[in-house]
């Protein structure tokens, strides 16, 4: 087991410009709508980053308690997401603060393109923690579980704290928690997946969600 904290990098994973305007809460963009999303892309290009830090742990689940190298997380959720698997990944990943000066500078003059940044952000980091955990379940040749952050289900956002610490967050890809669990640039996400589930691959994050009504929602 590799117990150090590695790094990687990537260029621009595939944009999908269907799930940007699912975010931005267009289902039927006109002419309008996809010349400012073109324009959006154009504009933060060059401002995007893809980082990623990661660290393999350890896994002991004993009742609904989950306990990895040097803390542990009572969820039954993230139980039923481990469940058969003695290895997990801890990663945090962020496309860095240029998307988030995007968004402040056109919150004040264009509301709309703030919007689409927003959007855009929201599927460049997305874009980026499944090309990772693609790439690391190529790496490792072996099934993956789905990843679960902080926030899902019942896992605490308290548990933000020791992933930080475990992964050096800040000096490893520039990544700040504040004392309300919030993290700095606001598109970063910190996740962890099982490894060890033969053959069983999961494709949707949002099927680890009970929350069914979000508008967010992938299809399952």
């Amino acid at each position: 087991m590799n117990s150090v904290v590695l790094s990687k990098t990537y260029a621009h994973p595939p944009f999908c410009e269907k799930e940007i305007l699912r975010y931005a809460g267009c289902k039927m963009p006109d002419d309008k709508i996809l010349l400012l999303l073109n324009e959006c892309l154009e504009e933060a290009m060059d401002k995007l980053v893809y980082k990623v830090c990661y660290r393999e742990s350890a896994v002991e689940i004993e009742g609904d308690f989950c306990r990895f190298c040097s803390f542990g997380f009572k969820s039954e959720n993230l139980v039923q997401n481990l469940m058969g698997c003695e290895r997990a990944v801890f990663f945090a990943a962020t496309i860095g603060v240029g998307i988030d000066r995007l968004i402040a500078k056109y919150s004040r003059i264009s509301p709309s393109k703030a919007l689409m940044f927003q959007a855009i952000g929201a599927e460049r980091i997305e874009a980026l923690c499944d090309t990772f955990c693609a790439d690391i379940a190529k790496e490792y040749n072996e099934g993956i579980g789905l990843r679960f952050s902080p926030g899902y289900g019942d896992l605490s956002l308290d548990c933000q704290r020791d992933i930080f610490t475990f992964l050096d967050c800040e000096r490893r890809i520039g990544v700040t928690l504040n004392d309300s669990m919030l993290m700095s640039p606001s598109k970063s996400v910190t996740a962890v997946f099982g490894i060890g589930k033969k053959g069983r691959k999961f494709e949707n994050k949002c099927s680890a969600c009970n929350k069914s009504d979000c508008s967010f929602r992938g299809a399952l």
